[in-house]
């Protein structure tokens, strides 16, 4: 296996490190990539089962492109290493806590950024197709769910594009579906930086510059899953995060450069005029609304170049647990928290609760600074609201739940019990209807009133006390209703008296 240090940096490396977790199942038989192969991650997913890596897959050619992992960023079963999988995207122990995995995808954004090398070339290079060769629909690209308006090829691969001014190149993930052999269809939305970038070539008048890579150092996926602020380039984010450089190689068809280790690279532009119908598309709320398609830009695909035996990384998104859940809303909570402090709110931890389908985050309040600021209630939520809604980090997050210093917003019962039982519906609550909403929710988009404005609320979950002299109860359950020695001999004593082993 390679060297820890590197899995952050290699895909491939990140593979045999879920295999010496004993976190990778490999399934040799032959597979159909029309829908079975989803059907057996989507199962994963929701298990919290080890990840599938399908090594024969049908139609999948004596080339070998392609093989598809499944499930790259979703949970493990075992509380012990309940993150490992994200853990090994930034070469942590596996029994990193979501907190230190936060903490370590945040430590760039206090550091400069550490530029990329530029190699001659990279195991990319090492196959390409191009012309006539080029037939996206000959491969063995995933259906996921059986209502989708197509196949999906994107689902955790990267897009690269940069600005006209060549000052800010950004990744990001944004699901993808074939079109016919040489091009594909996807979601480019306000305010995503894809949009962004789009709309200033938009202006030039000339189709994007465009590559999608698909295994890329683990770090990266990472990084383009963030909503680090506008104008970051996400290669030097990744650089400052790992302590070293990644290594980049010049497309072979335009000036843009990738990741040179990664499995495959598309080539091509994104066009500015053209379009096509797009979706359905299963997405991380859980549901797919069958024949409800939109007109996307379309992506013209020039080259493709790839690794012997290459992999596609695929998320069978939807109901939990998958690589939505655990990277854009965790992600997204990262960077709220920052944007918090920075504002001089007092936030010390945030997190979006899987069970949420990211559309919540729970941001956890320093009470005793809340005190002393003598911040009332309504001040507090439109303080917070205000802050997080109005950028970039909140636009998918439609409510924020303040609670308070025995809540630990990593874990949902906590965060639902102090919900539920704290915060009164309406006068504990700031409602925010001006803000820009989230379509892809269906209450948003599919709901009653405007699909992209509104639908925001700020829920406070702090008791009153807490605003002024500090809590006054204590918790009805085993670590706060029984004496430090009861405990102890509980504990001691809890497998012989024939319970299973507490992890």
């Amino acid at each position: 296996m390679a060297a820890s240090t590197e899995v952050d940096h290699s895909f491939r490396a990140f593979v045999e490190a879920l295999r010496a977790d004993d976190d990778l199942v490999e399934i040799n038989t032959e597979v159909d990539s029309n829908l079975e192969a989803a059907a057996i991650t989507r199962l994963v997913c929701e298990t919290d089962d080890k990840a599938p890596l399908f090594n024969n897959l049908k139609g999948m050619g004596k080339n070998g492109l392609f093989r598809i992992l499944g499930a790259p960023g979703s949970l493990r079963r075992s509380k012990r290493d309940r993150y490992g999988r994200l853990a090994r995207h930034l070469a942590l122990p596996p029994t990193a806590s979501m907190k230190e995995i936060l903490d370590k995808m945040l430590s760039a954004s206090q550091l400069p950024p550490i530029d990329p090398k530029i190699v001659e070339t990279g195991p990319v290079k090492e196959n390409c197709l191009e012309g006539d060769e080029i037939d996206l629909t000959a491969l063995p690209v995933p259906m996921v769910h059986k209502s989708d308006g197509g196949k999906y090829l994107q689902t955790y691969g990267m897009h690269v594009v940069q600005s006209p001014d060549g000052k800010w190149t950004n990744w990001s993930i944004a699901r993808a579906m074939v079109k016919d052999k040489n091009h594909l269809t996807g979601l480019v939305i306000e305010p995503q930086h894809i949009w962004q970038i789009h709309q200033m070539w938009k202006k030039e008048g000339k189709d994007v510059p465009w590559a999608l890579c698909f295994g890329v150092p683990p770090a990266a996926i990472m990084a383009s899953s963030m909503p680090i602020p506008d104008g970051v380039t996400e290669a030097g984010y990744v650089g400052a995060m790992t302590g070293r450089a990644l290594e980049l190689v010049k497309c072979d068809t335009n000036h843009l450069y990738v990741p040179a280790n990664a499995e495959i690279v598309l080539e091509g532009t994104l066009s500015i005029t053209e379009t096509a119908d797009e979706g359905p598309f299963g997405e991380m709320h859980g549901y797919v609304f069958p024949g409800d398609s939109h007109k996307c830009p379309v992506y013209r695909v020039n080259k493709i170049t790839y690794r012997t035996d290459a992999i596609l990384p695929m998320s069978a998104c939807g109901r939990l647990t998958d690589e939505t859940h655990t990277m854009i809303g965790s992600l997204a909570a990262a960077e709220i928290r920052k944007i918090c402090q920075l504002a001089g709110l007092p936030i010390t931890d945030t997190f979006s609760p899987f069970e949420a389908q990211v559309t919540w985050v729970a941001l956890k309040v320093d009470t005793a600074k809340l005190r002393e600021m003598k911040l009332t209630p309504k001040e507090l939520q439109k303080w917070v609201g205000d802050v997080v809604f109005n950028h970039k980090a909140g636009y998918t997050i439609h409510r924020l739940v303040l609670v308070g210093d025995d809540i630990d917003p990593y874990e949902w019962k906590d965060v639902m019990w102090a919900f539920a039982t704290r915060c009164r519906p309406n006068a504990d609550e700031t409602f925010f209807e001006d803000v820009r909403g989230f379509p892809l929710i269906p209450y948003m988009g599919h709901g009653t009133g405007s699909p992209t404005t509104g639908g925001k609320v700020v829920s406070d979950a702090l008791m009153p006390k807490e605003y002024t002299t500090g809590a006054d109860w204590e918790a009805a359950d085993f670590e706060h209703s029984y004496p430090e020695e009861i405990k102890a001999k509980v504990r001691a004593n809890w497998e012989a008296l024939g319970f299973r082993r507490q992890e």
